[in-house]
């Protein structure tokens, strides 16, 4: 499917953009003060803006302290939720096993994150993980994301993570704009109205988005964000798409500081 070619349709349908993290906003963990800017015109368009990452929450604002720029952030592959203006933490699934945390601990899994709800590490260790899973006898998923390995609640994706987000939004899916690279992006581009892949994605996810960037990484994202906002031009002000949707018609603030994040 090509982005739709009439504006007024894709400024009243699409009211906010979520996106992945890692090489798809970021490259190399950092985020360009182009790519600042851009989202600083998304969020003045008066379209809302959130982050879906397999990151801990804690890792997120370390690496990238302008976390206000997004109105919702569904971190740890969509088992946490935060609200940057509130500081409100929602966890969305129960907390690690301490079992398996100390059984792969023994076997020598390195590295291991533990977060608020899943545990991370890196390819082959998956091998031991889903073992240990079942000898524990857990309910548990092994998730990939390009070569790091996440063990989460049955249940819990990027996707679920969103709904919770879009639901405390009063969003629709439909009305939101997913764009991503990598294994674990597959649930939340198929649950939003529009699925975009960058074009550094993985060949599986490109076949199953609506849109393939022409750029890669923070480039692609850069470069859907002001094709999405060009189709606002030809748009009467009086064609308000917040006012039909029922969404909150102010626009967000611009933030005019900006700076590259490294980790």
């Amino acid at each position: 499917m090509k982005m739709p070619t009439n504006p007024d349709a894709g400024r009243r349908r699409f009211l906010a953009l979520a996106t992945d993290y890692d090489e798809t906003l970021a490259t190399d963990s950092m985020v360009s003060d182009a790519t600042f800017a851009a989202l600083e015109r998304l969020r003045a368009s008066g379209r809302k803006l959130l982050l879906v990452t397999g990151r801990e929450l804690t890792d997120v604002q370390r690496i990238f302290p302008r976390c206000d720029i997004f109105d919702k952030i569904v971190a740890e592959n969509g088992a946490f939720l935060y609200t940057p203006a509130t500081g409100k933490e929602r966890p969305l699934g129960p907390a690690p096993s301490p079992d398996l945390v100390q059984r792969l601990r023994e076997q020598g899994v390195k590295p291991l994150f533990v977060g608020r709800s899943v545990i991370s590490t890196h390819e082959p260790h998956e091998v031991a993980a889903l073992e240990t899973i079942k000898e524990l006898g857990l309910e548990l998923e092994i998730i990939f994301n390009k070569g790091s390995v996440m063990i989460v609640p049955s249940g819990i994706n990027k996707a679920t993570g969103l709904a919770a987000a879009l639901e405390e939004m009063g969003l629709s899916a439909e009305n939101v704009v997913g764009i991503g690279d990598a294994e674990n992006d597959h649930a939340f581009l198929a649950a939003v109205g529009y699925g975009v892949a960058v074009a550094n994605a993985l060949p599986k996810l490109k076949e199953a988005a609506d849109h393939v960037t022409r750029g890669s990484r923070s480039a692609g994202v850069v470069e859907f964000i002001d094709e999405l906002i060009s189709q606002d031009a030809a748009i009467p002000d009086s064609a308000d798409p917040h006012a039909e949707s029922g969404a909150d018609s102010s626009e967000a603030p611009a933030y005019s500081a900006r700076q590259s994040i490294a980790r």
